[in-house]
């Protein structure tokens, strides 16, 4: 059998247990595609998995990913649909951290035409969460306020760029100033807005009097409750990620999420039709386990003609930890890929 390089967790906890090694790789089977991997997208989700705070981690060794781009070096013998040579980019439940991967056919599409292998890498999982989040629980209208956090990320660009395909006011936000610059000068928001002691009152200017309808969450505490404070009635939030329960070292900081934990905001759910307001939360792991829900949606996603995801770092496969260290610092702006 032929060999590929991974990086593999023996189990959950710290990330500086991710071990790169060399191990053998079955043939496709006969739906399958192997893989030849050229970029590897980063996401949050490959942090808390390897943290062990993500509930849909493996049970014992895994190889992280989720994300990735290639070409296809083999097929399996009920394959009609791809030939070798085919560039594709593709999502996986895990084991995206390697060389070389087999996938079911479904899971791996074509890279758009002029897409490089980076900018394919970080548009499946970041592309399908924003879409499925605005779109089908969010309900996107034209000219409806949206507060997207994380503004800078990979999420919070297509969010915004699929905001305004459909005429949206949309508002970021962001974590360090340093950020605000790009978002003003790249891309299209309509306020951007630091995350500080005055945010809720900034957050009240910008909107000018809008109400505020759609809040695409990834934060979390703090910052949870000032948005749900501000959300008018009518208005719905959709919880993808905690980010404010990052730790920025490579194992958890177990004291301070449990105490954030005990101070997380309460949102009462006899309340809710006085106030109006719907929360909603999704894992994108889901649409994985809904493979024709996901071409539905990737289907009404590419029929935007969004511009390539923004490739804000690129490293190499040696320097898997160091990407991800920058990555899980919150200083990066656009994708993380690491290129092979």
């Amino acid at each position: 059998m032929p060999e590929r390089q991974v990086y593999r967790m023996p189990k959950a906890g710290s990330i500086n247990n991710l071990q790169l090694r060399t191990e053998a790789l079955a043939p496709p089977g006969p739906d399958e595609v192997c893989v030849q991997v050229k970029a590897v997208g980063l996401n949050f989700a490959d942090i808390f998995a390897m943290q062990g705070l993500y509930s849909a981690t493996p049970a014992g060794s895994f190889i992280p990913g989720l994300e990735f781009s290639g070409e296809i070096v083999a097929v399996g013998e009920a394959v009609q649909e791809c030939k070798i040579g085919d560039r594709v980019m593709g999502a996986t439940k895990f084991g995206g951290y390697a060389s070389h991967i087999n996938s079911h056919h479904r899971y791996v599409v074509p890279l758009p035409e002029g897409w490089s292998f980076g900018e394919g890498a970080g548009f499946l999982v970041q592309g399908l969460t924003a879409y499925y989040a605005l779109t089908e629980l969010g309900n996107l209208q034209p000219g409806i306020a949206v507060l997207i956090h994380s503004a800078a990320g990979g999420v919070g660009i297509l969010a915004n760029r699929i905001c305004k395909k459909y005429g949206a006011y949309t508002i970021g936000t962001v974590g360090h100033a340093s950020k605000i610059d790009f978002l003003r000068h790249e891309e299209d928001y309509d306020a951007v807005l630091l995350r500080d002691k005055a945010f809720p009152g900034k957050l009240q200017a910008a909107l000018g009097g809008r109400p505020l309808r759609l809040i695409m969450e990834c934060i979390g505490g703090k910052v949870l409750a000032q948005g749900w404070k501000a959300l008018a009635p009518m208005g719905r939030m959709v919880v993808y990620g905690n980010a404010s329960f990052t730790s920025h070292g490579s194992r958890p900081n177990y004291p301070k999420l449990f105490w954030q934990f005990l101070n997380r905001p309460k949102i009462d759910p006899l309340r809710l039709p006085t106030e109006n307001k719907s929360l909603m939360g999704f894992n994108l792991i889901y649409l994985y386990e809904q493979t024709d829900l996901m071409h539905q949606l990737l289907q009404g996603l590419q029929a935007l003609q969004l511009k390539p995801q923004y490739i804000g770092q690129v490293y190499r496969f040696d320097e898997m930890l160091d990407a991800i260290f920058k990555f899980q610092s919150g200083k990066t702006v656009g994708k993380v890929v690491v290129a092979l």
